[in-house]
């Protein structure tokens, strides 16, 4: 499903922002392509794109005043369908356009005839998808916002690069959880050097989804096939074809760990940006799909101080644990609370000789939306000031992050079917 979001005056709205982010896609259970439109202060107009899944939250205010967004149209595999999902989610909005196809918003295909108000597309389908939509809207010149994991591999990710640095656009992974404000907070205070070194940090995202008694569909035509498809999204199990499921990686869950390792670690003044060494890993394949049910690993900073190291985990049998991440640091250690893809809370002990706790912090904070408009203000930003990357969430740390997969993918024995690896 696509949606687009037209420019708007923010001195219309001079506090006011919209959560674009976060639409959804569970009308008939189809994927989402978004397209948003927006206007950035004292700059040409900005537009850009969202592909958003598993969301049904429309758009939401907040105080912002550099920066806007608006829907304006949406696109599905029928106008039918995307007209279907404005009125469930914009009812008595008659100036959103409905498009029957992706392409009409990003192709470079005069054929299309693409919506040529957009700029930017962000893309949410399953990742096995994330190569091919990208290279399409990029060629098309058009700036990506693509969801985590980013691409199925390494080499696909470098090979998106290059074309976004060919064709000039900005690129950037939607690790939203980097932008939000409580991580940033944690990151002040790690930066600070008031807890020391950071040395070992523990992060878990698993969710309980009874995937053992959960009936798998052998037709998709099936209705209780879209529970199945729901409960094992976090695996990525992708229809393939009328009544054949390919299962891949389950590595939506990993990208959340992942960016708890990267930002507390490889991050850290004390690392210089050395890359961890070993990674080591392991997976639990569930005998339905054979996706992994349950998977660890680890990453070793050897360069870090005196070294460090992270504990990562995910599981589709069982709920995460509480805390959701504890970074344990030489005078103090941080407990961020479960979901960590939107937690609203931390505490931190500050510890002085043998461990004793010396005083203890308590840290909320309140969020409107579901936390990923940080993400699309990034992008917009960016793209105002003429940046083809972000700061904040780099190259670097995308190309990191699909590194260690294909690690922990080729130590856990899992060969991603044929076809599914756009560029090995």
């Amino acid at each position: 499903m696509c949606y687009l979001y037209d420019k708007i005056s923010v001195n219309s709205f001079p506090h006011h922002n919209d959560d674009c982010s976060s639409l959804g896609n569970h009308i008939n259970g189809e994927n989402s392509i978004c397209v948003c439109q927006g206007s950035a202060h004292r700059s040409q107009d900005v537009r850009y794109p969202s592909f958003a899944q598993n969301h049904d939250s429309f758009v939401k205010s907040r105080l912002v005043d550099d920066i806007a967004h608006k829907v304006v149209a949406v696109g599905s595999r029928s106008v039918e369908s995307a007209q279907k999902f404005v009125t469930a989610n914009a009812a008595g909005d008659t100036n959103i356009k409905t498009y029957g196809t992706y392409e009409e918003v990003y192709s470079d295909q005069p054929a299309f005839n693409p919506d040529k108000d957009v700029d930017v597309v962000y893309i949410g389908t399953p990742h096995t998808f994330h190569y091919t939509n990208a290279l399409d809207a990029i060629r098309a010149k058009k700036h990506v916002l693509c969801e985590k994991p980013v691409t199925t591999n390494a080499a696909e990710l470098r090979s998106l690069l290059a074309a976004a640095k060919e064709h000039g656009v900005f690129f950037m992974e939607a690790m939203w959880t980097r932008f939000q404000p409580l991580p940033r907070a944690v990151l002040e205070l790690l930066h600070s050097g008031e807890l020391g070194q950071p040395i070992v940090v523990h992060a878990d995202l698993s969710v309980n989804f009874d995937i053992q008694t959960c009936r798998y569909p052998q037709d998709s035509s099936d209705a209780r096939s879209y529970t199945w498809r729901w409960r094992v999204a976090r695996s990525r199990t992708i229809p393939a074809r009328l009544g054949q499921w390919i299962p891949v990686f389950n590595e939506t869950p990993t990208s959340d760990q992942s960016q708890q390792a990267i930002m507390t670690l490889y991050e850290s003044p004390l690392n210089s940006l050395a890359l961890p060494s070993p990674v080591s890993g392991n997976m639990v394949k569930t005998p339905l799909t054979g996706v992994d049910a349950n998977t660890s690993f680890s990453l070793a900073f050897p360069s870090l101080g005196s070294g460090a190291q992270a504990i990562l985990s995910c599981s589709l049998n069982a709920e995460t644990v509480t805390p959701g991440v504890t970074i344990r640091c030489e005078k103090g250690v941080i407990r961020i609370a479960p979901p960590i893809y939107l937690s609203k809370s931390f505490s931190v002990q500050y510890l002085g000789e043998g461990g004793k706790i010396l005083r203890e912090e308590d840290k909320s904070f309140e969020y409107v939306g579901h936390g990923m408009h940080w993400e699309a203000d990034e992008v917009a930003r960016c793209i105002r000031d003429g940046k083809m990357e972000s700061a904040l969430w780099g190259f670097d740390k995308s190309l990191l992050e699909m590194q260690v997969f294909d690690e922990v993918r080729k130590q856990g024995g899992y060969v991603l079917p044929p076809g599914v690896e756009k560029v090995q």
